[in-house]
């Protein structure tokens, strides 16, 4: 018996990285997963990976979470394949890295609309569904930057990490009665694709130094977590704020 039997998630982001890890994760445990992404081919391949070790247990699609239209059809689409919507992983999400000097009107509200709209959407779109289905589980990924002093350039970016941390617990209040949990994890420094990309080795293992762990964390330790806010385990947690950053938070 698996931890998410019987239970249809859509994980947004699921193209690489945390929301990848989450989605095989979810379909061992018995999951049908909707994943998507703007890249549509990597996602795609994604699924392909999970139908090829769990058969038919997922399917992909091109989604701007930022589209309440994509949305809406991601949705239907989820409905027409599966009956139903159990769980919502809101995963996708970009580091938005301007200065305030160079921080236009424009780019605040880019972030903000794939940061921090995509998810208030997302949760408007699948609610009246789960209502039906008599309770449900959303799970928001932010960022404990939206809690720590972060170095200039991502102004936008923890602005939108900390609406993400407000709607949450608005969210959770206004539907607990419905039965519909909605947590949030705050992951601090994880090492995924993009920062082993983006930085030497030299430079990641400065990094883990600042954390009292003393390694920065996994992706797989990410989605292990929100496996269980999306579990029947989790039944009375709604509204929490998750951190998982190795004791950075409280150094």
């Amino acid at each position: 018996m698996g931890r998410l039997d019987n239970k249809v998630a859509i994980i947004t982001g699921a193209a690489a990285g945390q929301g990848e890890v989450e989605a095989f994760l979810f379909a061992k445990e018995g999951a049908k997963v909707v994943i998507t992404d703007i890249q549509y081919e990597n996602v795609q391949a994604v699924a392909d990976y999970i139908n090829e070790h769990f058969p038919e247990s997922a399917i992909a699609f091109k989604h701007d979470v930022s589209s309440e239209e994509d949305w809406i059809e991601v949705l239907e689409k989820s409905i027409e394949n599966y009956g139903k919507v159990d769980i919502l992983v809101n995963n996708a999400g970009i580091a938005a890295t301007k200065s305030y000097q160079d921080t236009s009107i424009d780019y605040w509200h880019m972030a903000l609309d794939i940061n921090a709209w995509s998810q208030f959407v997302g949760i408007k779109t699948v609610v009246p569904y789960m209502k039906k289905n008599g309770g449900g589980s959303i799970v928001n990924i932010g960022s404990l930057a939206s809690k720590l002093h972060s170095a200039g350039g991502f102004n936008a970016y923890t602005a939108s990490k900390g609406a993400i941390q407000s709607l949450t617990r608005s969210a959770a209040v206004e539907f607990a009665p419905d039965q519909i949990r909605i947590n949030l994890i705050q992951p601090g420094p994880i090492q995924t694709n993009i920062v082993t990309r983006s930085l030497s080795k030299e430079q990641i293992d400065e990094r883990a130094q600042e954390v009292p762990i003393r390694r920065l964390g996994q992706s797989q330790e990410v989605a292990n977590l929100a496996l269980f806010l999306a579990s029947d385990d989790a039944s009375y947690i709604t509204g929490a704020d998750h951190i998982i950053d190795g004791g950075l938070s409280v150094k």
